[in-house]
């Protein structure tokens, strides 16, 4: 992938999805993710692989992903903090697994039930038994530049996290600020110092917008060489286990900087504009993004 693209992951069907008070049917969540296709994206994060009692909009995982078209050259990728989450996947037709590594151990536990040592032991053997089902096994190191509970996680700790993680040999290494406590100059720092340990391995970033800083922080990441970034359709999302946490930078709003900074993301505005009104309807209210309300430029107002 040159300088010149980006690949947007879009995660409104599972990290959107999880945060809002309204459960969609499982038809829509289909209806939700054809859009986004039919848009131009390529990979999306479907669902994630938890206990139903715990995120009950992920209740329908197996069901939804039964339902979702087969389309050439699209991925779909599903979360999952432990065994019991790859257990399931392998019994879906999920093309990618994405695990979930928490920087500090006390999210991790409020997370995934164990520190995050236990989580990085279990990264090693689920990487092995998802390649050896086909599926392409991704990682993530959440709550990268802080937590909720613990503060300021340091540099040091992401790298380190980074030098055991990437011993499975994932398919990408995701960062991700899933708190929105980021500003671009750290983003830079830090995915500075990431690539000086993982090399040639693609570099994946998710960010939140809860502080108003996540667009500037994914032109930081653009800058810095990242191969994927996630966004939500909307800016729907956040997480049940972050207190305040807010939505996801929107899709709509990353699109619209990325085309008028000259990076192609094969992805249609227009397009992604349309699913943002239709999810608006399907949700009964407003959404964060602005794009919606203030459409592209040149072309006005969108009604």
């Amino acid at each position: 992938m040159s300088n010149g693209e980006i690949s947007i992951v879009e995660v409104g069907p599972r990290d959107g999805l999880q945060s809002e008070p309204e459960i969609l049917t499982t038809d829509s969540k289909v209806t939700f993710v054809e859009m986004a296709i039919a848009a131009g994206i390529r990979r999306l994060e479907v669902a994630s692989f938890v206990h139903p009692k715990l995120v009950p909009q992920m209740a329908d995982a197996e069901a939804l992903i039964e339902k979702l078209p087969q389309v050439d050259g699209v991925s779909y990728i599903g979360l999952i903090m432990n065994q019991r989450g790859l257990d399931r996947a392998l019994a879906t037709r999920i093309h990618e697994i994405g695990m979930v590594v928490v920087a500090s151990d006390t999210y991790n536990k409020k997370n995934q039930g164990v520190p995050t040592n236990d989580s990085v032991s279990a990264w090693h053997s689920i990487s092995a038994q998802a390649k050896s089902a086909g599926l392409r096994a991704n990682v993530m190191i959440s709550a990268a530049f802080g937590c909720p509970y613990e503060g300021v996680v340091e540099v040091d700790r992401v790298v380190e996290l980074t030098k055991q993680v990437i011993e499975s040999e994932p398919a990408e290494l995701g960062i991700a600020d899933s708190i929105g406590v980021a500003v671009p100059n750290q983003v830079t720092d830090l995915l500075g110092r990431v690539a000086e340990v993982t090399g040639d391995l693609p570099l994946r970033c998710h960010f939140h917008n809860t502080r108003n800083t996540g667009l500037a922080n994914a032109q930081a990441a653009v800058a810095a060489g990242v191969t994927y970034l996630d966004a939500s359709i909307g800016g729907i999302g956040g997480c049940p286990f972050a207190p305040a946490a807010t939505g996801n930078i929107p899709t709509d709003d990353l699109l619209y900087m990325l085309d008028r900074s000259g990076i192609d993301t094969g992805v249609s505005l227009d397009r992604i504009i349309e699913t943002s009104h239709w999810l608006e309807a399907e949700l009964g209210r407003g959404i964060p993004a602005l794009l919606p309300k203030a459409g592209g430029f040149p072309g006005g107002q969108v009604a």
